[in-house]
This record gives structure tokens, sequence and C-alpha cells, in this order.
């Protein structure tokens, strides 16, 4: 099963000044079937782990786990596949929905794909769908694949 996330009208949101993040790494220009630097994969669990921390501080404890996996898997996929040398990871909340977007600047198409049971990788998107669908939210592409974002329903009671 392949499925292929499309550019939707609902990823309307867009970063604002009272984002709870919006921040950008620069990464080595990726090549097909290259491993990323080790500094690079650093920068990612950086931009993770201030993420968490801009969630918890924010005081959005129930999502910190699902958005964090998210987080992870949207960030990783754009050092992999895009060839950017730049990736942005922008958070917010309007309308009791946290919004995630993992920008980098490279059109494309995006696939979740069905991974062989022996493979080692692959299941990025698989897992960013499932746990999106598990929590009532939504994802897709913008820009023509050079976004992907995702909705997360905040829980009542959640957040400052």
């Amino acid at each position: 099963m392949t499925t292929i996330a499309v550019d939707n009208p609902k990823s309307a949101w867009a970063p604002s000044d009272h984002s709870l993040m919006n921040e950008c790494i620069r990464v080595t220009t990726s090549q097909h079937g290259v491993a990323p630097s080790q500094q690079d994969a650093w920068r990612i669990a950086a931009l993770r782990r201030a993420a968490i921390e801009h969630l918890k501080h924010s005081g959005y404890h129930a999502l910190t786990d699902d958005a964090a996996l998210i987080i992870t898997e949207l960030l990783t996929n754009a050092l992999l596949h895009s060839g950017s040398s730049t990736i942005r990871l922008c958070m917010g909340v309007q309308e009791n929905l946290l919004n995630i977007l993992v920008h980098d600047g490279v059109p494309g198409v995006i696939r979740v794909n069905e991974a062989d049971d022996n493979a080692e990788c692959g299941r990025g998107l698989t897992l960013v769908a499932a746990l999106v669908q598990a929590a009532n939210g939504d994802w897709g592409t913008d820009d023509h694949g050079a976004s992907v974002w995702c909705h997360l329903p905040v829980a009542a009671g959640e957040g400052s």
C-alpha cells in the first residue's frame, strides 16, 4: 500500500509571532543513500528536545510524546530525502489544535510506503499517519511537498 499525501487546504495555519516555536537549522545537503552526518543528527535531536520543552513549558503535557515522535519523523524525512540545506520547524496552537509544520523548501511527492518486514527504515510516515489518525488529527503537505504539517487536537484543560 502506498499513500500519497497531497496539498491540502486544511493546513491554513501559518506560523506567527505567537507561535510556540519557529526555528530553522542548517544541515549538510543530503545525498541519496548516504547517512546523515553525526552533527546533523545532533541538530535534529536538539530541535526535537527544544520542541518538547516548549510544549511542556506551555502546559501541553498530554501531547508531548506523540508530538515528539511526529516531529522526529518529519525532521528526519526532511534531512534524508529533501536535499535541502535548511529545515524549519514551526509549532503553535490555534483553535484547540496543536499545529506542527516542517518546511525544507524542496517540492516533492510525499509517500507513505508499506515497509518490507526486514527493512530497517521506511516506516516514519506510517507512524506519523497512525499517530495523527489515533488522535483524530489531520496531516498533509503544502507548497507541493516542500512543507509537511499535522494538526493534533488539544485536550480540554491543556495549555497555559
